[in-house]
């Protein structure tokens, strides 16, 4: 429970990152990529400011765990800290794919959507390097699940392609 209430702070720090960097519609250069990657800083750093609010449920800890670790890849070639496998916190491993499932398969300002099926198949290339092989498992076996979920709060759905725009 606490997860799912505290996921959509993963990306909190993007308020700090400026707009012309979040709604551009081309590839980044390499310094606005450094700064969109800053956004992980800025979240964890916005946590600092309501650290008194710690209570038996720590779930500030929780809240950093998944904005600092959502970015992280299981081989170790992410970012902030480069952690690799169990050093990742399981709360931004599972963040992760979640993460990295929804930009698949959602219109971006700079990309269409990917059909169901690729974003599976990108998923699963990512099981061990990108993602922990046990929870790429577990995607697995509720993609489906998760699709229609997907479907069920899609503001427009293109059934032709079988992808959320």
């Amino acid at each position: 429970q606490r997860l799912v209430l505290l996921s959509p702070l993963h990306d909190i720090g993007k308020a700090g990152v400026r707009d012309a960097i979040l709604l551009k519609r081309g590839r980044l250069t390499e310094e606005e990529l450094l700064e969109m990657q800053r956004h992980v800083e800025y979240g964890e750093n916005l946590l600092l400011g309501v650290e008194w609010l710690q209570d038996e449920l720590d779930m500030v800890g929780l809240a950093r765990e998944i904005i600092t670790g959502h970015h992280e890849r299981w081989d170790g070639s992410g970012y902030p800290r480069g952690l690799a496998g169990d050093r990742i916190p399981l709360a931004g491993r599972i963040v992760a794919m979640a993460d990295v499932y929804d930009a698949l398969i959602s219109r971006r300002c700079y990309k269409a959507p990917y059909t169901r099926e690729q974003s599976r198949a990108i998923m699963m290339k990512g099981r061990g390097t990108a993602f922990d092989p046990d929870l790429a498992d577990a995607f697995l076996a509720v993609e489906e699940d998760l699709w229609k979920i997907s479907l069920a709060h899609s503001d427009t759905i293109d059934s032709s392609e079988g992808a959320r725009p």
